[in-house]
């Protein structure tokens, strides 16, 4: 018998890019505090790469400890010099971001971690590099007047999938990666485990 997988995310697009790879994949939400638990790690000083596993991995021992089989943690941080940005809480916030992002490179900190009978067995942390090119007040009010509430579903306010590929000038790391779970290294690690066929 398979192990069972369980994605501890009510994350839309992780549920996806695994159902489109062919990833049979329950989904529980974790509900976990993530912004008290934020506020913690940054009143500790710790880095947004860390801030970002932590989180997945708080997710996936939440869930792991109440499910059989292997348990997906995920989470994903924007890294601007450093500074963790989070989901825009509303539409001024997502003009806010994509102000302060314009004509900057920013780091996407995407972390997995993977837990089994409530323990970590695997983890992985994929940084794609992102460059934006300036962006004018005009082209910032169209653009979120055309997208929308979606925007606010992502950390960086722009959806790559489809008109935030206008927003770029260079991307270095996998498509998977930016839309929130490093595919390629999490089946290669599910093929190990003889979750997928090999």
């Amino acid at each position: 018998m398979s192990l069972a997988i369980t994605l501890a995310s009510g994350s839309a697009s992780r549920r996806a890019l695994l159902a489109g790879a062919g990833v049979e994949a329950a989904s529980i939400k974790p509900n976990v505090d993530e912004d008290s638990a934020k506020a913690a790690m940054r009143a500790e000083g710790m880095s947004v790469r860390d801030q970002a596993m932590q989180l997945a991995e708080l997710k996936a021992v939440k869930v792991s400890n109440r499910t059989e089989g292997l348990v997906i943690g995920g989470d994903q941080m924007l890294s601007l010099d450093r500074e963790a940005f989070d989901k825009p809480v509303d539409l001024e916030g997502a003009r806010d971001h994509l102000r302060k992002l314009s004509g900057k490179s920013h780091t996407l900190e995407t972390a997995i971690v993977i837990c089994e009978n409530g323990t970590p067995v695997w983890r992985h942390l994929a940084r794609p590099k992102l460059t934006m090119r300036p962006l004018s007040e005009a082209f910032i009010d169209d653009y979120v007047d055309r997208v929308g509430e979606p925007l606010l579903a992502t950390v960086g306010a722009y959806q790559l999938e489809g008109l935030g590929a206008q927003l770029f000038t260079q991307i270095e790391g996998d498509y998977f990666s930016i839309l929130g779970l490093p595919l390629l290294p999490l089946l290669d690690y599910l093929r190990i485990r003889g979750a997928l066929a090999t």
